[in-house]
């Protein structure tokens, strides 16, 4: 296993760290995550040196801070950094920090958390906590010794990123990428500008939860076969990341033994700046014919909202490109499953508020029509 100085915390961690969010569950219930199996795959991620173990407060429904207390006893707590998350979303007091805190240290069956994040930050959550005094608790849980280093997952835009960068001293950071999301959310710039600060750099979804590496089509498949060595599309999506020397630690929510092994391997061998320019290429040309799959140009900026009928139009679209560009079947149920009926693309009454407000000038009536009759 490779390891890197975390930024500025003269902490050592492994390039690769293990997510405990995607644990084999029991009878289809997310809290009933299989103890067995788990402890077995997280202990071998660990004897084989993965010492960064990432949780949550919400993962598995509360459990997964519990499992990860069962699988550190034995001594294998001192052979890891612990990062966990508060629950930005529940805070509604100062008092709200320290009490989720104090809990997940029981939870965890620990004194200390090497990492602490907040967790998912957006512009709502950014500000809730910045009136309920959260540099304060930063500051104070730090002091009294119950967080080593602070620091903070992100989800929304660019500039939000960089005004949360700039407003404290923290040790990292937690932010989505992969070779399709360059330019999302914090995306490359952000990542440069974190690492500019000195900032620790945790990647969490390389492998867009799983569509970059199953059911791959085939048009993608035949571009990766060209390849000069043969790899795994998992394999290329990690070692695109692990080829930026920005990049710390990527998270991977590892559930399957052959992929635990396979991860470490590719972790192990992959240093930065070791593609060539002809797979970096091959990798350029796979995320083009990813971006040809895509129905309709849209970037979730959310100018469209809200929709007088309350239709949920980023959603809508999104479901719709996934269901070209990776998996319909999935995208279909997540349509079916988590779409509330009002805010289904049926809901559209074309009164074309949205294209007025739309800086992509989307023809988004004609758009959700498609998405109707592709999902409903």
């Amino acid at each position: 296993m490779q390891y890197k100085l975390f930024g500025k915390t003269n902490e050592e961690v492994s390039r690769l760290g293990f997510g405990c969010m995607r644990f084999q569950t029991k009878n289809g219930y997310s809290r009933k995550i299989d103890e067995e199996i788990a402890l077995k795959q997280v202990r071998y991620a660990i004897d084989n040196g993965v010492n960064y173990i990432d949780t949550a407060y919400n993962y598995h429904g509360g459990e997964s801070e519990k499992l990860v207390a069962k699988v550190l006893k034995d001594g294998y707590r001192e052979k890891v950094k612990l990062a966990t998350k508060l629950p930005s979303w529940l805070i509604k007091s100062r008092e709200d920090m320290d009490k989720y805190l104090n809990e997940q240290l029981e939870k965890l069956e620990t004194d200390h958390i090497d990492f602490y994040l907040l967790h998912t930050l957006n512009k709502k959550f950014w500000n809730t906590l910045k009136e309920n005094d959260v540099l304060d608790f930063l500051e104070s849980i730090v002091k009294d010794g119950r967080v080593k280093h602070v620091g903070f997952s992100f989800h929304d835009e660019l500039s939000l990123f960089k005004e949360i960068v700039d407003s404290y001293d923290w040790d990292f950071c937690q932010i989505q990428y992969n070779y399709l999301d360059e330019n999302y959310q914090a995306g490359t710039e952000g990542l440069k500008y974190a690492k500019a600060k000195g900032m620790g750099v945790v990647i969490m979804e390389p492998l867009r939860g799983g569509n970059l590496s199953k059911k791959v089509p085939d048009d993608i498949k035949a571009i990766w076969d060209k390849a000069d060595i043969k790899r795994s599309p998992a394999e290329w999506a990690l070692k695109f990341i692990f080829n930026h020397p920005e990049v710390d630690v990527v998270l991977s929510g590892m559930n399957e033994m052959e992929h635990i092994e396979e991860n470490i391997r590719i972790a192990s061998e992959t240093t930065p700046n070791s593609l060539t320019d002809k797979e970096i290429q091959l990798i350029n040309n796979v995320k083009e014919e990813y971006k040809n799959k895509i129905k309709v140009g849209c970037t979730k900026c959310a100018y469209c909202m809200p929709c007088p009928k309350g239709v949920d139009i980023p959603a809508c679209f999104s479901l719709y490109n996934e269901s070209s560009m990776f998996d319909f079947d999935m995208a279909k149920l997540e349509y079916s499953k988590f779409v509330k009926k009002e805010n289904k693309a049926s809901a559209c009454i074309e009164c074309g508020q949205c294209e007025e407000k739309c800086p992509q000038h989307l023809n988004i009536r004609e758009k959700l029509k498609e998405v109707e009759e592709l999902f409903e």
